[in-house]
């Protein structure tokens, strides 16, 4: 009886060798996606935009700021398609937890069923020694 035992997914599941580029796309979509990255992220803007404001040497970067428009269109033209395909894996890990809950259940079903019919034969049994 043990072994029909139903146990916690992550024991069945084999696990998939992640390629370089998929452990290098999580990693990076956990890191840009960190609070962390985001408070440095804005103080390298700002200190960008102060040192343009009020330097009085030279500016690299004039008032509107070209050099750094530049800078973040290109971050976000590379940070995109690495996000998505974070997502894209995460989704068919997901999928693929769907399925494998999908074919747990259904053995799961099909227990009950047999115990139900189990239930009804052995009622019958005692419905039959009580005559």
């Amino acid at each position: 009886m043990e072994e029909n035992k139903i146990n916690s997914s992550k024991e069945f599941r084999p696990r998939k060798k992640l390629t370089t580029a998929q452990r290098s796309a999580d990693t990076m979509t956990r890191v840009m996606g960190s609070w962390h990255f985001l408070i440095g992220f804005f103080i390298v803007l700002l200190v960008w935009i102060l040192l343009n404001i009020f330097a009085w040497a030279s500016h690299w970067d004039p008032y509107p700021f070209i050099l750094l428009n530049l800078a973040l269109s290109c971050l976000s033209a590379v940070q995109a398609p690495i996000i998505l395909m974070s997502q894209n894996r995460q989704t068919e890990h997901d999928r693929s937890m769907a399925e494998y809950d999908y074919s747990v259940n259904r053995k799961a079903e099909r227990e009950i069923r047999d115990m139900q019919a189990d239930l009804e034969e052995i009622k019958s049994l005692i419905r039959g020694l009580k005559k």
